[in-house]
């Protein structure tokens, strides 16, 4: 499956705790590497390099999991786990794009949080609530970016969508 269902549920009830992750991500990216996201600009992006990415995303993903610990409703309400990927995933994803201006390089922050998330917790997910969540990197490369066109986010069981 891919991350479109997650993603398109997700956002709409999520909005509060996806925006406070980012945000956390966007003062990161500033504080660290000196990208002003309020007044974008070319000098400003990071290259995008697998050490960028891997520090970005584990910043993130970590501040994340640990706001879901420290306020258990907040985990419960983000229901078995498939909701909580996608949120991280999209903090990790916009935090790493944005720094780097490359969407390759927020595509491999997406899948980086998934495996740092399932590192964290051993699961993703229950019942198979889990399987639009199972992508990974050997996914973040698709024929769209190629052709100058939008990354995809998708994972291996693509167009299998849990819905």
């Amino acid at each position: 499956g891919g991350v479109g269902f997650t993603q398109y549920a997700t956002a709409t009830y999520t909005d509060n705790i996806l925006d406070e992750f980012t945000y956390y991500g966007m003062d990161y990216i500033k504080d660290k590497y000196g990208v002003d996201w309020k007044n974008p600009s070319p000098k400003d992006r990071v290259k995008p390099t697998q050490e960028v990415v891997n520090d970005i995303t584990t910043e993130v993903a970590l501040n994340a999991m640990e706001q879901y610990e420290q306020y258990p409703t907040m985990m419960e309400d983000h229901f078995g786990g498939s909701q909580r990927a996608g949120v991280i995933a999209a903090a990790c994803g916009l935090s790493t794009s944005i720094a780097t201006g490359n969407s390759n390089a927020g595509l491999n922050g997406w899948y980086l949080s998934m495996l740092l998330h399932k590192d964290g917790w051993s699961r993703l997910g229950f019942f198979g609530y889990d399987l639009q969540d199972q992508c990974g990197s050997a996914n973040s490369l698709s024929i769209e970016p190629d052709r100058g066109l939008m990354g995809e986010l998708r994972g291996p069981n693509y167009p299998n969508y849990a819905m």
